[in-house]
């Protein structure tokens, strides 16, 4: 497998979608934060989600999950995804975008790169390990993230 992309920037500048479930029932959001590279000798992944989104329940309940990267034609798109739950809203009908079942998981045909990753680690942020200025900022009054850390098993182009 090999991508090629500019790591501290991709999930900053780029944005992209994290999707998880299956093609019968399968929820997507727009996600800024997130990071590439290796532990336990796997390529990985990692991603952050607030239990409040609706998201957070298919990442809890599936053991793949796809995190997917799109043109900036798309952008538009993308921010909707991120600021509308799909409890609220039929996202995949509303969106435009057309869904694409991976061996998985569930991406999209508009992704540039969809990366599929497998599930390998879950843990709550605590704002009592964090710096007091970051816990304030990012979390005073709003549910903290879990972190995923996903197998990157295979690379769809």
């Amino acid at each position: 497998m090999e991508f090629t992309t500019d790591i501290l920037s991709v999930f900053d500048k780029k944005w992209a979608l994290l999707t998880a479930g299956d093609k019968d029932n399968f929820n997507t959001m727009t996600v800024s934060w997130g990071g590439l590279g290796t532990i336990w000798g796997k390529p990985v992944a990692t991603v952050y989600v607030r239990k409040s989104r609706y998201t957070h329940d298919f990442m809890e309940d599936n053991d793949y999950f796809t995190v997917s990267f799109y043109p900036e034609e798309c952008r538009k798109v993308l921010n909707v995804l991120g600021s509308k739950s799909g409890r609220d809203m039929d996202k995949m009908h509303d969106s435009g975008l057309t869904a694409k079942e991976t061996e998985h998981s569930m991406t999209f045909e508009e992704a540039e790169v969809t990366l599929v990753c497998r599930k390998l680690f879950c843990q709550e942020l605590k704002t009592e390990n964090m710096l007091p200025e970051i816990a304030s900022t990012f979390y005073s009054g709003d549910a903290v993230h879990d972190m995923y850390i996903g197998e990157i098993v295979e690379i769809i182009r």
